[in-house]
């Protein structure tokens, strides 16, 4: 008798933990974390997007949360009236999920934001109401006014310094040149500058999404699939002002990119470069600081067509919707997917 009961607890036992199984499956992904960089502590467990008396609670940076998931783990960012000002990597096989269960990075409008102040009193005047900063990190860089890019003049094919407006800046010779109004000094001005490398970097990673987020003010690139980042979706991300590119996909790497918005970035809006193979729909890319997509290498389909060679701009935002999250179930043209 008890040799059957005994038996009896153990199948309910299983049957629970399949059932249990089956219901996590359906959810498409695993564990939910919180991030509120207002009333988060990255001492909390992330499990709630609330402080409790449980001790738990939203952790307070990304950076955190990837420490804390994995898998096709779900990170939901609180929006606040403060950018997240991080620099964030995901790799391996921690930060990669599964066919149709992703990780997911849920950016709900937030803003991840790579700028900082520009230090009192570091403006040398140069002549001409036009005052110089050199950042500590040279290279690609971008200047934001009241947390806006800046109107930014090229340097031209001549290598000599260009003419300024008032309020206008340009990069020459591993500094930001800024012309201020009469009777202005820089520190008038709420001037910030790219200080952190870039936003989000993908290595070696596959099966991730991230979505609706803000991502600018980073000296490099805004989203980088760095190499070998597979099945990688991006969606409704804007990407402004950042020191080279805002979005750019590396060697090996394969990235689909959906109802995005790229534009005031340095020296293109997307970059694409040799091995890679990117999907893009429903996008606009501008080109006004910059070329919309610069051709690097790889292979590019927009909207199904094969595309090769750059574009100075591209506007397909009026096409056929889908849902934001969903993942693209068909391989690219021409490849099967790879896992």
């Amino acid at each position: 008798m008890k040799k059957a009961s005994l038996m009896k607890r153990r199948v309910c036992r299983i049957v629970l933990m399949v059932l249990g199984c089956a219901a996590l499956a359906a959810t498409g992904f695993g564990a939910e974390f919180f991030v509120n960089n207002r009333t988060g502590e990255d001492f909390y467990d992330g499990r709630s997007p609330q402080p409790n008396n449980a001790g738990s609670g939203p952790v307070r940076t990304i950076a955190r949360a990837l420490q804390l998931a994995s898998g096709s783990d779900r990170i939901n960012l609180a929006k606040t009236d403060e950018p997240y000002r991080e620099s964030i990597t995901l790799f391996g096989s921690r930060h990669s999920g599964l066919a149709g269960q992703p990780l997911v990075i849920a950016g709900n409008e937030v803003v991840l934001d790579g700028s900082q102040p520009v230090p009192p009193r570091q403006w040398q005047s140069i002549g001409g109401s036009v005052f110089r900063f050199t950042p500590p990190t040279p290279g690609p860089q971008q200047l934001f006014l009241d947390g806006r890019p800046a109107v930014r003049v090229p340097v031209g094919l001549d290598g000599l310094m260009p003419q300024l407006e008032p309020r206008q800046w340009c990069y020459y010779e591993g500094g930001i040149l800024f012309k201020v109004e009469p009777t202005k000094l820089p520190d008038d001005y709420n001037l910030s500058y790219a200080a952190l490398p870039t936003g989000i970097t993908l290595y070696f990673v596959q099966h991730v999404a991230i979505v609706d987020l803000v991502v600018q003010g980073f000296r490099l690139d805004g989203i980088q699939a760095a190499n070998t980042a597979r099945n990688i979706y991006l969606a409704g991300i804007v990407a402004r002002g950042n020191g080279r590119a805002g979005l750019a996909v590396g060697g090996a790497s394969q990235v689909e990119i959906e109802a995005c918005l790229a534009g005031a970035n340095g020296a293109a809006q997307l970059i694409t470069m040799p091995w890679s193979e990117t999907l893009i729909r429903r996008c606009r890319l501008l080109g006004d600081s910059a070329d919309g997509w610069v051709d690097r290498g790889g292979r590019v389909w927009i909207d199904g067509q094969k595309r090769a060679g750059g574009m100075e701009s591209l506007d397909t935002a009026d096409n056929e919707q889908r849902p934001a999250e969903q993942r693209p179930a068909e391989p690219v043209p021409g490849q099967e997917r790879r896992s």
